[in-house]
């Protein structure tokens, strides 16, 4: 960012794009940016001194519904990557942010960004390792038994088995064919937003609560970027029981760890993301 006074440009990036007319839509899918942006009202602080755009994502190439299963996350993070790579490429963006809780294609996308000393954060990754310098342990509060074991493998991958209490199941999937006939994070979303009571919002209660009372958690983090509807509730319901705890919500960390990065200068290590040919070959690595 050689001029100071400029102000840095994101590139947010959903995860998919559902067709026109899905019946399993569950975020705005027409509009400006803003009305297509999940939780708006609470980024708008975070995005004001942003020059920052919003790509809907690729057309889903897995089917009409949303991502749960490891099928589903490697198909779209695929898809995602040709995203990354002309908008890195481009040269107009000084970050990319990857939206969407289980990273679909973030690891490959970092080396993408590596190549252009471009810094590319996700939701998950982000919440992990914040939550690892506000406490000692976190648990993720997730929705499905299929995302659940998505999260489990993204624990592993970026290293924080060490920090990781519990994934605690509140058992609310996203709109799917596989879920017709039973409750979903959609209905529950927009429950919410109407002022009723929220059955997923007391299932997110009592599972935060046996985190940190049985599983020794002390961060909190939302497993699926849909759910961020949960997160002031639920922070509030928990400090109204006298527990002072965080509880952390994807887009909102990714898009600070992001600024982190660019006001000092940094995007990830070469050594991680070798280049291709590398610059250097070390004769031995440790995994």
């Amino acid at each position: 960012m050689g001029d100071p006074a400029r102000r840095p440009r994101f590139l947010l990036v959903q995860a998919f794009s559902l067709p026109p007319g899905s019946p399993n839509q569950f975020r705005a899918a027409e509009g400006g940016k803003e009305a297509q942006l999940m939780n708006h009202a609470a980024l708008a602080p975070l995005l004001a001194d942003l020059d920052w755009d919003l790509h809907p994502g690729p057309l889903a190439p897995h089917g009409d519904w949303p991502v749960e299963t490891r099928e589903e996350f490697a198909i779209a993070g695929v898809a995602r990557l040709p995203i990354v790579r002309e908008a890195c490429a481009g040269g107009g963006y000084d970050a990319i942010v990857l939206l969407g809780g289980g990273d679909p294609g973030y690891m490959e996308a970092r080396e993408i960004g590596r190549r252009h000393r471009i810094p590319v954060t996700a939701n998950a990754h982000a919440q992990m390792h914040l939550a690892m310098t506000l406490g000692n342990r976190f648990s993720i509060i997730d929705i499905a038994e299929t995302h659940n074991a998505r999260m489990a493998e993204l624990v592993v991958q970026y290293r924080m088995t060490h920090g990781l209490a519990s994934i605690r199941n509140i058992d609310v999937p996203l709109p799917r064919p596989a879920h017709r006939d039973r409750p979903t994070l959609r209905g529950e979303a927009e429950r919410h937003a109407a002022g009723e009571p929220s059955p997923m919002l007391e299932a997110a209660v009592a599972a935060a609560l046996a985190a940190l009372e049985e599983d020794g958690a002390e961060v909190l983090l939302l497993g699926c970027s849909a759910a961020f509807w949960l997160q002031a509730p639920l922070q509030q319901r928990l400090a109204a029981l006298g527990w002072e705890v965080p509880v952390l919500e994807g887009y909102r960390c990714a898009i600070e760890l992001a600024r982190v990065f660019v006001r000092l200068g940094l995007d990830a290590s070469g050594i991680t993301f070798p280049g291709d040919p590398p610059r250097h070959r070390r004769r031995r690595r440790l995994a």
